[in-house]
């Protein structure tokens, strides 16, 4: 009986010392904590989240809430978890979420990081690699000079960092705890979720916003010190499937209908400098991004992108006109179009609850930080969450070269993303 209370007395005992470490982390050892995780996606399995790794990650991450003094812990089947800062005040104030994504990207690795901290960062090159062939250089990447004196988290130079967007679940997790220990900055309900399969474009399909119960979130999704982003990238998918004829090429005169010559004939169509490298700021584009096929049926494969709707809707006209063309040139049916909205710019959604945006520059100011208001070259799981009722802005996460092995991760950028999240909730508390 003795042994059996000692073994209870030690287990109760780790358990505790277990909550208090997971409690005294820092901001840099929760990052460095997560970057561990495989939680690369996957596009191809067609189940959420879309591969196992995601899922154990949640579940960690479920559990250290758990023990952070979280409340109404939720972990679906799908992988979205949610969690609750209770309210420390009886003051009617409107409940806020704060949203980063537990997947990264497929392009690149994910499983064994091996992140490094580069110390007060002199302005030259940094190996990366054991052997010296992989280097990050501000010859090829100048933004890394405007970090010279910090702290930079870069990786071994054989897998991405995760930067995008365990940062930004760190910086979310490492807020909550901050503003446990200080109950004198009043709050309202704080939400918190953490999604899989952003990078695939599927993050927002299965997120309960009913259930996420907020009046507004803000994604921790974005790179630089400073980024504000509101505005977004109209987005469609299009894939054109020619349908030849084979014929053996001596005696093909008149015969043959070679579905790669349509394929080109229609790559040949599209304007050649409206494309993601000809293209900047708010200007679209039409991007090839496969091909496949043979004599007898090719394919290729384009996402349109446009900041503005009406030349985002012309784009996709464009693309149906051509279709047709060819198919008046090659013969009816031989050219099928199959095309797809994704998402649409979230500025419409927002425009009408711009204090949101305020409320946002403003805590970055008081966090030390210009604002840097810019339109997204891309998506984000907030336009998604916009449309879906949840006005959904998204706030940098500090990291930068995303989705590669030349990602890295100040360290003084992460810290202030941290602080800008505390700085929104005090001010939504003030007013």
């Amino acid at each position: 009986m003795q042994i059996v209370w000692q073994f209870a007395s030690l287990f109760l005992s780790l358990r505790a010392n277990l909550h208090t470490l997971i409690y005294m982390m820092t901001l840099v050892e929760r990052f460095l904590k997560y970057v561990c995780f495989d939680t690369q996606s996957d596009e191809a399995t067609g189940v959420t989240p879309s591969t196992p790794g995601q899922m154990v990650f949640a579940r960690y991450l479920k559990e250290e809430l758990a023990s952070l003094g979280l409340t109404e812990i939720t972990l679906d089947e799908n992988g979205y978890l949610f969690a609750t800062l209770p309210a420390n005040t009886d003051r009617p104030l409107p409940t806020i979420g704060f949203i980063a994504h537990m997947d990264t990207s497929p392009d690149m690795s994910g499983k064994g990081v091996k992140p490094r901290i580069v110390r007060t960062y002199d302005g030259s090159d940094i190996p990366l690699s054991a052997d010296g062939t992989v280097v990050l250089s501000p010859k090829r990447f100048p933004e890394l000079l405007e970090h010279c004196g910090e702290d930079l988290i870069v990786t071994d130079g054989q897998t991405l960092l995760g930067a995008d967007d365990k940062a930004g679940i760190a910086e979310i997790v490492q807020a909550m705890v901050y503003l446990q220990e200080h109950p004198e900055i009043e709050h309202g309900k704080v939400r918190v979720g953490f999604n899989p399969d952003e990078e695939i474009g599927l993050g927002a399909h299965k997120f309960d916003v009913e259930r996420f119960g907020c009046d507004w979130a803000y994604t921790m999704d974005g790179g630089e010190l400073g980024e504000l982003e509101f505005e977004n990238f109209n987005a469609a998918s299009a894939r054109i499937t020619c349908y030849g004829r084979n014929v053996h090429p001596g005696y093909a005169k008149n015969k043959m209908l070679n579905a790669l010559r349509m394929a080109n004939r229609f790559i040949s169509l599209l304007p050649a400098k409206e494309s993601p490298e000809h293209t900047e700021g708010y200007e679209g584009f039409y991007h090839l991004i496969g091909m496949e096929g043979s004599v007898e049926q090719a394919s290729v494969s384009y996402i349109i992108r446009d900041h503005d709707r009406n030349r985002f809707e012309s784009r996709k006209q464009n693309i149906m006109q051509l279709v047709h063309l060819l198919n008046e040139e090659f013969g009816a049916g031989t050219v099928i179009l199959d095309m797809h909205d994704q998402y649409y710019n979230m500025r419409q959604q927002i425009e009408p609850v711009m204090h949101i945006i305020d409320i946002a520059k403003e805590a970055m100011l008081a966090a030390g930080v210009e604002p840097k208001v810019k339109a997204i070259r891309g998506g984000t799981d907030g336009a998604q969450l916009s449309f879906k009722g949840l006005p959904c802005p998204n706030i940098f996460a500090g990291g930068l070269n995303f989705h590669g092995r030349y990602e890295f991760l100040p360290i003084p950028n992460m810290e202030k993303a941290m602080q800008t999240v505390i700085e929104i909730v005090r001010l939504v508390g003030k007013k």
